[in-house]
């Protein structure tokens, strides 16, 4: 494992939490994921998803495995599908960080969203289940979910690009020039209209496990950025795959989608204002650059990680490397708003 811990003391502390736990604990850990380490626990007949906090000194705010479990176990009877949890632990004396552990989903997950090897139809249809699944979430009743108090209502976009304009100083490693003028820009140009729903922060079809067979979300998962904010900055942080290449950051820009069956941005983001009630998106290419201005960030922050030693993924450094492209592309965005 890329982040080790002794097995001993968590057998213990799931023993006595756990019912129907036995055997001897194994674990194994996820390969991909770039922020909190992920294992595959084995006991006996039982498989569960532990899912912790990684070592070392972590950015402010960063890495919130509390807050995952607390929105997961707020949607276990929503329309927005996630793994059945089972506890939460605080205290780092049992493995060196929190964490909490879950059910293990058996189903699909694609790291491509040109989904290869299925057929048209296929992608046709798991797409319009994901967008199902993101409207589902952006409708939630916060009060009936028992999240009114998530996070801050209003000023979603001016609170994130002072968080991420924060992070990525706190993880500089060197001047990337378009993040300067993002960084400028954004917040001189903050569209009119606000709005709070609950948002992700994160979805994107490698974070949904669909059915083994059916075009179905069994679970969202990777909750570390949800908070109440703005539901069409989330939408555009989803639809952001349309305008970038796979070479800047798992994109569709440059495949024929019509060949794959996978609906052009304009016919998805329609379907999504269908289910959503809305009539358009105002200020859409302005959303699409803070995106891209915070993914950028994001990959800084792997990036540091991977210096640093302490990233979760061993393909962290590669992945860091992208927060130069994925800067240009949110400049590039500015510049068509200016044109």
């Amino acid at each position: 494992m890329r982040n080790p811990f002794d097995l001993a003391p968590l057998a213990d502390h799931l023993r006595a939490r756990l019912t129907g736990f036995d055997g001897e604990l194994a674990a194994e850990q996820f390969t991909g994921g770039q922020s909190n380490p992920t294992y595959l626990l084995r006991a006996g007949t039982h498989r569960y998803v532990l899912r912790r906090k990684p070592p070392g000194v972590l950015l402010p705010s960063a890495h919130a495995v509390e807050r995952e479990y607390r929105v997961m176990q707020a949607l276990a009877h929503s329309a927005v599908p996630v793994p059945r949890l089972h506890l939460l632990c605080e205290d780092t004396a049992v493995i060196g960080s929190a964490f909490y552990v879950m059910d293990y989903v058996e189903g699909r997950t694609f790291l491509d969203p040109s989904l290869p090897g299925l057929a048209p139809s296929q992608r046709a249809e798991l797409y319009d289940e994901m967008n199902r699944v993101v409207a589902a979430l952006h409708s939630v009743d916060l009060a009936a979910a028992g999240l009114s108090d998530f996070g801050r209502p209003g000023q979603y976009l001016k609170r994130q690009i002072e968080r991420w304009t924060r992070q990525y100083r706190a993880s500089e490693t060197e001047r990337i020039e378009a993040m300067e003028r993002l960084i400028e820009w954004l917040p001189a140009h903050l569209p009119a209209a606000d709005e709070t729903t609950l948002v992700h922060g994160d979805f994107r079809i490698d974070n949904l496990i669909f059915h083994p067979h059916e075009p179905r979300v069994l679970a969202v998962l990777d909750w570390e950025l949800s908070t109440l904010g703005h539901p069409l900055a989330d939408f555009a942080y989803h639809v952001m795959t349309w305008r970038v290449t796979p070479e800047e950051f798992r994109g569709l820009k440059g495949h024929d989608l019509r060949a794959l069956g996978i609906p052009e941005e304009d016919a998805y983001v329609r379907a999504y204002c269908k289910r959503t009630g809305r009539e358009s998106l105002p200020d859409w290419d302005y959303y699409m650059a803070f995106n891209m201005f915070r993914m950028a960030a994001i990959l800084q922050g792997i990036l540091a990680r991977a210096l640093q030693g302490s990233a979760a993924s061993a393909e962290a450094e590669q992945t860091g490397r992208l927060a130069r492209p994925m800067a240009d592309a949110g400049w590039r965005q500015v510049m068509r708003l200016a044109a």
